[in-house]
């Protein structure tokens, strides 16, 4: 017993002090902070256009994170000044409705997450401009296979929007601008739809309708400004 009460004698000292650093350590600590909210960027170069500008940034980085050299005005309202955050950018320049399963592959969302989607551009490039129906109806079914499928919620689903600025000698397109228009109008009352469905519609369209030509680039792809007003019109269904 005597042993023993010396080697607590002996233990204690050192103990001690031990503890009260730790508890104050934990004091300090306080309690934790909110789970790292975690954005995936899926669609076309509306989202992935970070080679057509001299800085390389696109919309959804600077959602999460701005750019406060480039685009003051935004210090402080990105996502990472509310939270941690953090992105995972899976879209893809040229993509199509039908390549948005591939984007998807190995995806394993888990914790706090909310997905970003834009396509349907490059489709009514490749035909649906001039779609007489089925087209549409087509792309419809894929998109809402794919909403169906992903494993992230919310989805904030932007409109596809007009570089013509509704003006027909503005058209670069093979087609009659008045059924290209109309066309176009469809798409996006489907990509509304589908954002109410699975999340929030985000009307890019409507946004840029406000801009001018120096939002694009290269005719139809988003310039840096036009990056940045991208990352308005998803910052704006954020809130």
């Amino acid at each position: 017993m005597g042993q023993a009460r010396r080697n607590v004698a002996r233990f204690l000292p050192i103990a001690v002090p031990l503890a009260l650093s730790a508890m104050a350590r934990g004091a300090r600590a306080g309690p934790p902070g909110p789970p790292v909210l975690t954005v995936y960027s899926f669609g076309d170069s509306i989202l992935d256009c970070g080679h057509y500008n001299p800085h390389g940034v696109h919309p959804a980085q600077l959602l999460v994170r701005n750019d406060d050299r480039l685009f003051p005005e935004f210090a402080g309202r990105d996502l990472a000044s509310r939270r941690p955050a953090r992105l995972v950018h899976r879209a893809v320049d040229g993509a199509t409705v039908s390549g948005l399963q591939a984007q998807m592959q190995g995806l394993r969302a888990a914790g706090e997450s909310l997905a970003l989607l834009t396509v349907g551009g490059n489709d009514l490039l490749r035909g649906l401009a001039a779609d007489r129906g089925s087209g549409l109806l087509a792309f419809e079914k894929a998109l809402e296979s794919f909403l169906v499928r992903l494993p992230v919620r919310p989805v904030l689903v932007g409109s596809v929007y007009d570089p013509t600025f509704g003006k027909d000698e503005n058209n670069f397109l093979a087609v009659d601008p008045r059924v290209a228009r109309a066309n176009l109008r469809r798409m996006n009352e489907i990509l509304s739809a589908m954002g109410t469905r699975f999340g929030r519609a985000v009307d890019i369209h409507a946004h840029f309708m406000t801009g001018d030509a120096s939002w694009f680039t290269r005719t139809i792809e988003p310039s840096l400004t036009g990056a940045s007003e991208i990352r308005r019109a998803f910052l704006a269904a954020t809130a």
